[in-house]
């Protein structure tokens, strides 16, 4: 049995896992190879994106397990990245970001007793083409029904999210081309805390909401006099030397991802010097916290909410860093008991993440983004509490 429907989800029901040796990517002269078995047939659909050019591949819902995206394209020169995981609550979603335009020659569901397999073949088109057949098709959007938040496993009431906008005051942090990281992120957090709020079941709290300098310890404070039910800490930074562009997301490590993230830990570090306070034990505090954290259920908590927002930002803006899950020892992330991120939303050192920063409309879009994965998280997030409970 046979079904091929490019971009229409298939009326077709059950959680499926990968199967077999899981996702393979093949190519030749000719084409992209593309193969996904799985143990049961799923809804799927499948379609493309422009700037840049994506292949977007959903299902309603296949775990992707142990997939790893950077080892099956590492060798495949016409696809970028492969980023695999929950796009929202009961759809999963594989993002390849290409090099060059591809289009869907051939895409089909097989059916193999219980199980399926999905088979997709790419073949290089010029760009005009690709731009014309790209798009999301209607049953891919999901911004007219937000997702009404059911709360109670982990706390009552409304999903508490706590924005903590950068800098501020006699910290600016970076700057380039009369753009102040201080400024654009305060301007960011209010957007992102408007469209949040437009969702149903959620309140949001900012560490400031004018130019002034807050330390910090003060930041995590505000945190947990809010009763924060996440913590999100927005920065867009610059580098001195070396060219990087897009969005990380950043969890709490004692050790750095790398020498750029340890640099970068000790600059936002360093504010709370220019306030006059004294930092020079913070290294034990951390420390400590650490091995709380280790001892708690809040360190995997935050990291599936940075894998949410990687997933999140990259869907709605194509737009993250090569490497866009990194560890740093950010002192704002150390509350033991708040699943607490820092996003770089981009690279203030970078023309195009600038010229991408100030405009509102790709704002917007991220936005939107990092709204559709704090919800997915909160959702999943919620049901795994109850089964503990249960």
């Amino acid at each position: 049995m046979m079904m091929s429907a490019p971009g229409l989800a298939q009326q077709l029901t059950g959680l499926a896992r990968l199967s077999g040796d899981g996702v393979s990517v093949t190519s030749t002269e000719a084409s992209v190879e593309i193969g996904i078995p799985m143990t049961q047939a799923v809804p799927w659909r499948v379609f493309t994106l422009a700037d840049p050019p994506r292949l977007v591949v959903d299902f309603s819902e296949l775990d992707w397990g142990e997939t790893d995206g950077e080892a099956l394209v590492s060798t495949i020169g016409s696809i970028v990245t492969m980023q695999t995981g929950l796009f929202r609550p009961g759809w999963s979603r594989m993002v390849l970001t290409l090099s060059e335009p591809l289009a869907v020659d051939t895409a089909a569901m097989r059916r193999e007793g219980e199980a399926a397999r999905v088979d997709i073949r790419l073949i290089p088109t010029d760009p005009e083409h690709f731009a014309a057949k790209a798009g999301a098709p209607a049953s891919a959007l999901f911004k007219a029904a937000p997702i009404a938040l059911q709360r109670d496993p982990r706390g009552t009431g409304p999903l508490v999210v706590v924005l903590d906008p950068g800098h501020g005051g006699l910290d600016p942090g970076a700057e380039k081309e009369g753009v102040r990281e201080a400024d654009l992120m305060l301007t960011f957090a209010r957007e992102l805390k408007d469209v949040l709020l437009r969702s149903d079941g959620v309140d949001v709290v900012l560490t400031r909401d004018e130019d002034v300098f807050v330390p910090l310890e003060e930041r995590v404070s505000i945190a947990r006099a809010a009763g924060a039910d996440l913590f999100i800490s927005l920065h867009a930074d610059a580098l001195a030397q070396g060219r990087a562009n897009g969005a990380t997301v950043y969890t709490l490590s004692e050790d750095a991802t790398d020498i750029a993230s340890q640099k970068l830990a000790e600059r936002h570090d360093r504010s709370d010097l220019l306030a006059g306070v004294d930092l020079s034990e913070t290294g034990d505090e951390v420390a400590l916290v650490l091995m709380d954290m280790a001892r708690t259920e809040t360190d995997p908590r935050s990291d599936a909410l940075a894998d949410a927002l990687v997933q999140g930002i990259f869907v709605a803006t194509g737009s993250t860093y090569k490497t866009p899950r990194m560890e740093a020892g950010f002192s704002v992330l150390k509350a033991p008991d708040i699943p607490s991120v820092l996003v770089e939303l981009g690279f203030l050192s970078s023309k195009r993440d600038r010229e991408k920063l100030v405009d509102p409309d790709w704002r917007r879009s991220a936005a939107e983004g990092m709204r559709d994965a704090i919800l997915s998280w909160a959702e999943a997030d919620a049901a795994a509490a109850e089964r503990l409970r249960q």
